[in-house]
């Protein structure tokens, strides 16, 4: 007898962590669309304030995106005034502005309701789990 449809997307880690990531992405737009910036924007300014002058090579390999998406990125954030970025040699190195530093407590605070949110719902524990074995299996999978 062949198995029920249901069971094949139930214990796929592909579909579950794909829906699992498309419910996730609509709560953390929700939340970060009172920014006006989007969630990897705001992962982003936030690398950037801690570590001011970085590359944008080191971007890409802190937030696991292709440098042409950093490009834009850094791009739209520098048109908002939240970066400004200055080339040195081959380098394209960003630094936040005035106005980037202190879109921080606001990022912070959006990351803080996310997190409310999810725990309601799943449990804190449970979300906390959840996130540390989700990460632990991408590295694994990623190889490194």
């Amino acid at each position: 007898m062949a198995e029920p449809l249901k069971d094949y997307f139930e214990n796929c880690l592909y579909f579950t962590a794909n829906s699992l990531a498309r419910t996730i992405s609509r709560m953390a737009e929700e939340e970060f669309s009172r920014l006006g910036m989007s969630t990897s924007h705001a992962f982003m300014l936030m690398l950037v304030i801690e570590k001011p002058g970085i590359s944008q090579k080191d971007l890409a390999m802190h937030l696991n995106l292709a440098q042409s998406t950093i490009s834009r990125f850094v791009d739209s954030l520098v048109l908002k005034g939240f970066l400004q970025k200055k080339a040195e040699g081959k380098q394209v190195l960003v630094n936040p502005t005035k106005k980037g530093s202190e879109q921080l407590e606001l990022i912070q605070k959006a990351w803080k309701q996310l997190y409310k949110r999810y725990s309601e719902v799943l449990g804190q524990e449970a979300g906390d789990e959840i996130t540390r074995k989700t990460n632990e299996a991408a590295k694994k999978l990623g190889g490194e």
